[in-house]
């Protein structure tokens, strides 16, 4: 796993402040926030390399990762932002676009699948899904959550891990859920079976 050497040093840096005085515990420097950060900047380092990688690859590693984040995501504090105002996003139209673009020529004919999105008004009727845009949400959440984090004060700390809980239950949670079977499909049936059921 690569990791952010700003991301440890700003962990580490904190926690020998906050040991000195453990009566006063940090959680915005929890267990729960460095593992969710560390699997999160590997989800955004991948994909940031995206050039380099083939389908296979991709669909390996979404396939190990997504599964991580969601459970890391799901471990989260529930804090209150003290200061609102210092929440940010960072990751642009074009940063989004390049991500999906590559995502969508790697996987070709295989980027569309239908599914059921409880999110939408007709629960029960299917909508045509993208990878490449469900990875690239997914990512540009990953992304705006560490870079907020990296910016190592209380307030920005705060609110990384506030939005990023906020995300998960409302959006990068859903797209998780949303392309799972599409990527176990594509590792496992390459190409289509009869079965008997």
């Amino acid at each position: 796993m690569v990791i952010s050497p700003c991301l440890f040093s700003f962990y580490f840096c904190q926690k020998e402040n906050t040991m000195s005085n453990s009566s006063n515990e940090d959680i915005t420097l929890s267990k729960s926030v460095v593992e969710m950060a560390t699997v999160a900047n590997e989800f955004c380092h991948f994909f940031d390399n995206i050039a380099t990688k083939n389908t296979e690859v991709i669909l390996n590693f979404t396939q190990r990762i997504l599964p991580l984040l969601y459970l890391k995501g799901s471990l989260l504090p529930d804090i209150q932002p003290q200061h609102p105002d210092s929440n940010e996003r960072f990751v642009t139209e074009e940063q989004w676009e390049r991500i999906f673009t590559s995502l969508r020529e790697k996987f070709a004919k295989n980027d569309e699948f239908w599914l059921i999105d409880p999110q939408h008004a007709n629960e029960s009727e299917p909508l045509k899904g993208s990878l490449a845009e469900n990875i690239a949400d997914i990512y540009q959440d990953m992304k705006d959550f560490i870079l907020l984090l990296q910016k190592n004060t209380l307030a920005t700390r705060e609110n990384a891990i506030s939005e990023c809980r906020l995300l998960l239950a409302n959006h990068w949670g859903y797209r998780i859920g949303n392309i799972f079977t599409q990527i176990h499909h594509l590792i496992y049936f390459k190409e289509e079976i009869n079965t008997p059921y």
